[in-house]
C-alpha cells in the first residue's frame, strides 16, 4: 500500500532494511532518494495529504499507533562513497 503511494508521489525508495545485530531487531530502516530538499519537500508533503493515505494510516491504527518512534535524517554522500 506505502510502496504504491510513494511511487504515485513520485518517491524513490534505495532500499529496505531490518536489524540482524543491534540494540533491536524490532527497527525497519528505510532510504528514500531525492534530487533536491526541494523535491523532498514536495512530494513528502503531497504523500502526507493523500486521502488515500490518511485513510489506510487511520485504519492500521485505529487500535493505536503502529510505530514506537521516527527519525529523520539528510544524508550526503562523500566524495569517496560509492554510492551517489
Amino acid at each position: 500500500m506505502t510502496l504504491g503511494l510513494w511511487d504515485k508521489h513520485g518517491i524513490r525508495q534505495a532500499g529496505f532494511w531490518t536489524t540482524l545485530v543491534g540494540e533491536s531487531n524490532m527497527d525497519l530502516t528505510y532510504l528514500l532518494a531525492w534530487e533536491s530538499l526541494a523535491e523532498r519537500e514536495s512530494k513528502w508533503t503531497a504523500f502526507q495529504a493523500d486521502p488515500e493515505w490518511l485513510a489506510k494510516r487511520a485504519e492500521t491504527e485505529k487500535n493505536g499507533q503502529i510505530v514506537a518512534s521516527i527519525t529523520n535524517q539528510i544524508l550526503v554522500p562523500t566524495a569517496f562513497s560509492a554510492v551517489r
